[in-house]
This record gives structure tokens, sequence and C-alpha cells, in this order.
């Protein structure tokens, strides 16, 4: 079986270097959008078995990504994971209600992110 797809939704290179070093050592295959047209353009043709989504995307931002990709019945069932330095309250019920199935605050932690990913696939690894 194929390592699990992760499409990283990302605009700051730094943060797609190390996310992809992070999730890569670990054996999971990576493919990185730099904002929500490139999400979108990937999704046509690869279904990732998890979206990491930034919020705070140039121009579409990250909820409204997600809250687009979960009206879809193609991506739907895709679990979205909030990405974002973000850390305040009330944030994490915004990517909830968005349609995220759960948030991992930046900057990421890089013992934990393998750890943290592996708990919102829906594919055994």
């Amino acid at each position: 079986m194929n390592a699990p797809l992760i499409l990283v939704v990302e605009d700051n290179e730094t943060n797609q270097m190390l996310t992809v070093a992070v999730l890569e050592r670990d054996g999971y295959r990576v493919v990185v959008a730099g904002n929500a047209d490139e999400a979108r353009q990937h999704l046509k043709t690869e279904t990732p078995h998890l979206i990491l989504m930034d919020v705070q995307l140039p121009g579409e931002d990250g909820l409204a990504l997600t809250r687009q990709l979960k009206r879809n019945p193609a991506t739907r069932p895709i679990p979205i994971v909030a990405m974002t330095a973000h850390v305040m309250q009330g944030d994490a019920e915004l990517a909830i209600k968005a349609g995220c199935s759960g948030y991992i605050a930046k900057p990421i932690d890089t013992r934990a992110l393998a750890e943290q990913v592996r708990r919102y696939l829906a594919v055994p690894r």
C-alpha cells in the first residue's frame, strides 16, 4: 500500500519546507499548495488522505476553502486540519464550525506533528 498522501495548503515557504520535511521523514507522501486555487488544482488530479490547511492564506482564506470543500461531495470525506498561529479563544471552534476535523497550532512542534497527523488520518498506517 502506498503511504498516505497529505495536501499541505500553506503560503509561507519556510512553513512548507518544515512541514514537508517532518512528514516525509515519517513516511508520508506530501504535496504543497500555496493558496486556495493551487489546492483546488491538486484536488482535481489527486485525492489526499488528509489536508493540512493554513487558516490565513492570500486571497481566499483557509476556512472559506474548507467550507467549500465540505460542500462538495467529492472532497467532503477528506479530513481537514486547520493550522494557524492565531490560537485565541474561539479559534478552534471557528475551525470546527467551518468543517475542520481539528486544529494544530503554529509554529508546529516538529516532534509532535507526525503523531498529530496520524490521529487525523482516516486510513491505517
